[in-house]
């Protein structure tokens, strides 16, 4: 029974049928269970695990996920790159639904997220300049682009509260700001990952364009989620080419994070 990975995903509950040889693994962490069983496989020769994001039943909503313990689960099977497939909604008219944006900068509008694993026994300051892992970014760029996706390199995702959507006022000062896409799950996912010293790659999906950009009556729950559906399959085969072209050995700055920094507690 495979129980150990070293490359995680974690993704919609569409996503199960990406692993080979695949079991359940029960993890508890001291933030509480994940957001559902963990399921560890293969693609090809690499051994990963998954998570559903919102659990497989889409029970979480964005500002109830237990992300702490999601990356605090994935951290304790061997998990150090990590790669998180979403859906997102484009800030620029020229980007349109059915693009893959690889952003290498995010912007926090969230507010009550606990946001650290460090909140008590001392202060551990990580840098998160960039917060996206380099490597993981030109691997999943690459990837985009050998399926033939439409795909931007770069660009900034700002993360909402949710679970509602944008108000017109709110997408407009978004484009203002030249940020690209919005989304309300990547953050605290990408700055948690930072914490534990893992490899952290944003592979978004362009799903709608968010209620500033083009008039009408906005975006919808249904129409989000059903315009995903209709891509997981090319997304599944997206993230597999990702993963199967992640190094074996990680050279990029990721894994130092936490050098020269007394931690309060130990790692998993």
């Amino acid at each position: 029974m495979l129980t150990r990975a070293d490359i995680g995903v974690i993704g919609g509950s569409g996503f199960y049928s990406l692993l080979d040889d695949a079991e359940e693994v029960e993890v508890s962490t001291p933030y509480g269970p994940p957001s559902d069983t963990v399921t560890v496989g293969r693609i090809g020769s690499r051994a990963v695990a998954f998570i559903p994001r919102h659990g497989r039943d889409h029970r979480f909503p964005p500002h109830r996920i237990p992300y702490r313990a999601n990356l605090w689960a994935l951290r304790s099977l061997g998990v150090r790159q990590v790669l998180a497939p979403s859906a997102v909604g484009s800030l620029r008219a020229e980007l349109g639904p059915g693009a893959i944006v690889v952003p290498d900068q995010l912007v926090d509008r969230t507010s009550g997220r606990v946001q650290t694993y460090y909140d008590m026994g001392g202060a551990v300051h990580v840098s998160f300049s960039d917060p996206y892992c380099p490597t993981g970014r030109a691997v999943a760029v690459e990837a985009a682009r050998s399926g033939e996706w439409e795909t931007l390199d770069g660009g900034t995702l700002v993360v909402i509260e949710g679970p509602r959507f944008s108000t017109r006022a709110e997408s407009q000062w978004f484009q203002r700001n030249g940020w690209a896409i919005v989304g309300m799950t990547g953050f605290p996912e990408a700055v948690l990952a930072r914490e534990l010293a893992l490899c952290y790659t944003s592979l978004s999906l362009v799903t709608d364009h968010d209620a500033g950009v083009e008039a009408g009556q906005g975006v919808t729950h249904d129409e989000v989620l059903e315009f995903f559906a209709r891509n997981v399959t090319r997304m599944r085969t997206l993230v597999a080419d990702a993963v199967q072209s992640l190094p074996h050995e990680r050279t990029c700055s990721c894994g130092a994070a936490l050098d020269g920094i007394k931690l309060p507690f130990e790692l998993p």
